[in-house]
């Protein structure tokens, strides 16, 4: 086994611990500490580095757990993620108009992403949003590939009837 490195292998895992978190908690401030949370723990058991098969996939794992505490304990999802969407980064739109509708459709699909049940949100911001493979995401999540690929697919039928719905009206 190789010898893992805080600096080098754990620490670049913060943008997508924070990712994960944010999309979980979906408050930023919360997100950042659950980061912080969970290097933490993470640099705490550096004894038992060496026996972890995958420290990307245990990163993850801790950083979800921790997330789902933090909301918990919050108990307010109030806030949106309306505040990622970055108005300046709409140049392929020709004009503003289309601009507008575009924006306004990334916030509707970032809602209804928020208001999916928390099994089927992870499993769709771990895919779609950071890429991870559906083995990965069962680790992470501790479920079967089958129950990942399931959650992905009942997410997505989700999301898309409840746009098409909101966009006929």
């Amino acid at each position: 086994m190789k010898a893992i490195s805080f600096q080098t292998d754990i620490l670049p895992l913060k943008n997508v611990l924070y990712r994960l978190a944010l999309r979980i908690t979906m408050n930023p401030a919360e997100a950042e500490d659950v980061v912080q949370e969970t290097l933490i723990k993470v640099w705490n058991r550096r004894g038992e580095w060496q026996e972890i098969d995958n420290m990307e996939a245990f990163c993850l794992t801790v950083c979800r757990h921790l997330s789902l505490d933090k909301l918990r304990r919050m108990d307010n999802q109030a806030q949106s993620l309306d505040a990622a969407i970055d108005p300046a980064d709409h140049s392929h739109f020709s004009n503003p108009e289309e601009q507008t509708v575009q924006r306004d459709r990334v916030r509707l699909v970032r809602q209804l992403i928020d208001q999916l049940p928390e099994k089927q949100r992870s499993c769709m911001t771990l895919r779609d949003l950071e890429g991870k493979s559906y083995h990965d995401i069962a680790v992470v999540l501790g479920i079967t590939e089958e129950q990942v690929k399931v959650s992905i697919f009942r997410a997505r039928q989700t999301i898309r009837n409840r746009f098409l719905q909101i966009d006929q009206e």
